[in-house]
């Protein structure tokens, strides 16, 4: 059995033109995962923070026999957190969060979960892949034809968000199982950051930036650089061989 190991780093910042941070992150030996909330008056901070810290369950106990079953099981569970907060509070009735998450399997897996824009990339044999699909409105178009890639980069309405985790506590994220090889690296990322770097800037800082956590800084400035319009926050993991 082959073992491998991941090496990360997470950073957010709240960018040039937010007055708070309302991503929340989650980097360890087993979770990786990103939200980036929504709602107005500092609610879309409660409900990543939520989201976030019922996913952060996973880092606890044996590791599961199926990570695709729990990594799906966990985000219902915070689905069901955000419904249970705004029982306890109406004014958060409003909030919602995104949410991408990928859970190891401590050798050669990663389960993969995801709900709205925030992205996950794998850089692979030098090749950058977007392995999650944007639950907007102009992605949708996009998938149908009707609009270029191009024009939905630059859609003024690009943000429009076709499904997130809210307070009704429904979950549909999309589930993946994939294999991990030695040498791959992961990147998760909040749309602050993808709405201002172009793919080849991904490309570039992820393919000759060696460390992790220089990766991230990296990245944080030059969206801060390009604007900052939004926070910014991005996991980076390597795999490597135990």
């Amino acid at each position: 059995m082959t073992h491998n190991r991941i090496r990360y780093a997470a950073g957010s910042d709240v960018g040039r033109a937010r007055a708070k941070n309302e991503d929340s992150l989650h980097a360890g030996e087993r979770l990786l995962a990103i939200a980036d909330g929504m709602g107005g008056h500092g609610h879309g901070e409660v409900a990543s923070a939520a989201v976030i810290a019922a996913l952060a369950a996973l880092e606890e106990g044996p590791m599961p026999e199926d990570p695709v079953a729990a990594l799906d099981t966990a985000v219902h569970q915070a689905g069901q957190r955000l419904s249970d907060l705004a029982e306890q509070d109406p004014s958060l009735e409003r909030m919602g969060t995104t949410v991408t998450a990928m859970l190891w399997d401590g050798s050669t897996r990663f389960a993969v979960a995801h709900v709205g824009d925030s992205r996950a990339y794998m850089l692979r044999d030098g090749a950058l892949y977007q392995i999650t699909r944007d639950h907007t409105l102009v992605q949708s178009l996009v998938d149908d034809g009707r609009m270029s890639p191009d024009q939905a980069a630059r859609h003024p309405n690009r943000s429009l968000l076709l499904r997130a985790l809210e307070t009704s506590g429904f979950a549909d994220p999309d589930l993946s199982l994939r294999d991990a090889h030695p040498g791959d690296r992961y990147l998760l990322c909040s749309d602050g950051l993808t709405a201002v770097l172009e793919p080849e800037t991904l490309h570039h800082v992820l393919s000759t930036v060696a460390e992790p956590e220089d990766v991230v800084r990296r990245l944080i400035d030059l969206a801060n650089e390009g604007g900052g319009p939004d926070n910014i926050s991005c996991v980076v993991a390597d795999v490597e061989p135990a």
